[in-house]
């Protein structure tokens, strides 16, 4: 198992294997998924929120889609 210390900060250090298995590059954003008893870290799909309720909906994000829902 790998594990890593919080800071006083709350911070904490991805450790190289994790960041290697991952391919994490400086910039890249991780998302975190709550389960019971546990956090799964991810790497994120650049360009979606982690938490964007509508991310899986590819068929309503066109060119045209954004420009016509982008005052709601």
């Amino acid at each position: 198992m790998i594990t890593s210390r919080l800071t006083r900060k709350a911070q904490t250090t991805i450790p190289h294997p994790v960041r290697a298995a991952l391919r994490l590059r400086e910039g890249d954003e991780i998302a975190y998924l709550i389960e019971p008893g546990r956090v799964v870290l991810t790497r994120a799909r650049p360009g979606k929120a982690a938490d964007d309720p509508f991310g899986g909906f590819s068929e309503w994000d066109s060119p045209a889609d954004t420009e016509a829902y982008a005052g709601l």
